[in-house]
């Protein structure tokens, strides 16, 4: 059997139909699932994946495309955790185009928030030249989470941080009534906040936010 396929045989073989049903509900009905809480999954994922090491290094890409297409979601999980693994450090130009396909493919904010931090921003790290394009890209889109994901890219740069560019995307869609795209600015905001308080409080001040978004920014400095 192929990866993909065992992968599948080992996550239904541990799966919970009650807790399946109690996921879905969570994520508004929107995906399948085997129903295996994350530290199984991921369990079952390192163990699977130890048997097919080679194959992955080789054809992690084309592999994760195809579990990103399965309907279960603990399989789109897989595909992200697998695709970061393999990729961190050695990302090509060219994988931004799988990127943008994850943002946009089965997107929510369980899998993009992921994503946008733990990929499209090591990525970014790795060919900070892009980085203008890029965001300039998903900023003028009108897909929500390649939107979002341009707020949220710089998760963990702490001093690396561009701050001209976060407090560019936050004004960008300061305006916005999207539940998503709020969060998401406060967030960002907030997180940079841990490195310079003083910086994000006086954009907040200075800066018509949407009540929520402002809320999150500040919630930790003052």
């Amino acid at each position: 059997m192929t990866f993909v396929e065992t992968l599948t045989k080992n996550l239904i073989n541990q799966g919970n139909p009650d807790y399946a049903l109690q996921m879905k509900a969570y994520l508004r009905g929107q995906f399948e699932f085997f129903g295996i809480k994350t530290p199984i999954r991921r369990s079952i994922l390192n163990e699977t994946s130890k048997l097919f090491d080679k194959d992955l290094k080789e054809n992690f890409r084309t592999i994760t495309l195809n579990l990103l297409n399965q309907p279960q979601r603990e399989l789109h999980h897989c595909a992200i955790e697998i695709f970061e693994k393999y990729a961190r450090k050695s990302y090509t130009i060219k994988d931004i185009n799988i990127i943008e396909t994850f943002i946009i493919t089965n997107s929510w904010w369980d899998t993009v928030d992921f994503i946008a931090k733990q990929i499209l921003g090591a990525y970014l790290l790795q060919y900070p030249e892009a980085t203008k394009t890029i965001i300039e890209k998903y900023s003028l889109t009108k897909n929500m989470w390649l939107n979002r994901s341009s707020i949220l890219f710089q998760l963990g740069y702490k001093n690396k941080t561009d701050h001209a560019l976060l407090f560019k995307q936050c004004l960008r869609f300061s305006e916005s009534e999207l539940f998503f795209i709020q969060k998401a600015i406060g967030w960002s905001l907030r997180e940079y906040g841990k490195t310079n308080p003083k910086s994000v409080l006086n954009f907040v001040n200075s800066t018509s936010l949407k009540p929520l978004s402002k809320k999150e920014a500040i919630r930790n400095i003052v």
